[in-house]
């Protein structure tokens, strides 16, 4: 028998207590119901999809402040394809280009710093959006506009980060499924740590069928032994010191706020903002964007399904006014939201 087969079989098999375990990734979310794992899993092995969406959990408010820049004072907002239909609390950032705002989809923020470097009469703001693991990246853009002497680019940013999310959902997850990309950025400490004082087991998992089964084999094993672990099952490209020159990098021109998470609410240094000494490049600052506090459609459940409290299915608006041509919250709207997932794959997949 081969490891994917006797990790299979563990799956299969498990009869000890009742687990819950929550990915906080979207793509691991994508990627359990692509590859058919949940249709694998004995009924004692519960998953759950937590905020690991960095669209899903950016909250009302943003989207607000992105329209307020783009209407009252007429800048060029760069933004990756998937925060286009996020909704308002009036409207998305696509029914506003309808009208005429100036909204335009690009890669990266470096293409974004590009696109002002080329359109010197536009003001150009890239809704910096994300994890640690593209935080790196908005930074470099920022870095090579002072380098250029490009003064018509800044960011919006709601750049977040995990260690206190991990913190703040705990209580709704027995262990943490942590993502593979963002603890390839910033290491290891930070789920050890948890481990070891904070009573939050998890495993570090990669993305392929072979790496998720895996991990979850571990997982599992772990906990129907007792007491609080972390193992680190995607070696091969999460090491113990992350990316020092990113995580430095990235401390060298930003800093902690508290931040707003949909669903979840304000968690205390959750945030990345830009220095000070960086204001010229924060859109908060250079164009002083009046507080905004966002309203969501009242029948929208996504806060409940960051949460891991109930499944998409068990929201209202689920499947009937709320489609991926049609959304009504975020976690529909993303290529990475659970909703998205549920709606796409449903829960009769086969293991690929």
């Amino acid at each position: 028998m081969n490891q994917m087969d006797r990790a299979i079989s563990i799956l299969r098999g498990y009869d000890g207590p009742e687990v819950r375990i929550m990915e906080v990734c979207g793509t691991h979310t994508h990627e359990i119901f692509r590859q058919g794992i949940r249709g694998i899993l004995s009924p004692a092995i519960h998953m759950i999809s937590g905020p690991g969406c960095p669209v899903c959990v950016t909250g009302t408010g943003y989207i607000d402040e992105a329209l307020w820049l783009a209407e009252e004072k007429e800048c060029t907002i760069l933004t990756f394809g998937d925060l286009v239909r996020v909704p308002g609390s009036r409207e998305s950032l696509q029914k506003a280009r309808a009208k005429g705002a100036k909204i335009r989809t690009v890669y990266s923020p470096q293409d974004g710093e590009a696109y002002a470097a080329a359109h010197p009469e536009e003001e150009c703001v890239f809704l910096s959006v994300g994890f640690e693991t593209t935080t790196p990246s908005s930074c470099i853009a920022v870095k090579n506009a002072i380098r250029d002497g490009i003064r018509n680019f800044s960011l919006l940013t709601a750049n977040k980060t995990m260690p206190m999310a991990y913190e703040a959902m705990k209580d709704s997850t027995d262990l943490f499924l942590y993502p593979g990309h963002v603890h390839a950025i910033t290491g290891l400490s930070i789920p050890r740590m948890l481990a070891d004082t904070h009573q939050v087991s998890g495993v570090c998992a990669g993305f392929t069928a072979r790496e998720l089964v895996t991990a979850l084999a571990v997982a599992v094993t772990n906990f129907e032994k007792g007491g609080y672990f972390f193992v680190n099952c995607y070696p091969r490209v999460v090491r113990e010191e992350g990316q020092p020159e990113a995580i430095r990098l990235v401390d060298s021109m930003m800093e902690p706020c508290d931040d707003l998470w949909r669903g979840i609410g304000r968690i205390e240094g959750s945030g990345m903002r830009l220095r000070p000494e960086y204001a010229e490049y924060d859109a908060r600052s250079r164009y002083q964007i009046p507080p905004m506090q966002g309203r969501t459609n009242s029948g929208c459940r996504c806060g409940s399904v960051l949460q891991g409290r109930i499944e998409p299915g068990q929201c209202p608006l689920f499947g009937k006014v709320c489609t991926p041509e049609h959304p009504a919250g975020a976690c529909m709207v993303s290529s990475e939201g659970a909703c998205s997932a549920y709606y796409l794959y449903g829960s009769h997949q086969t293991l690929l």
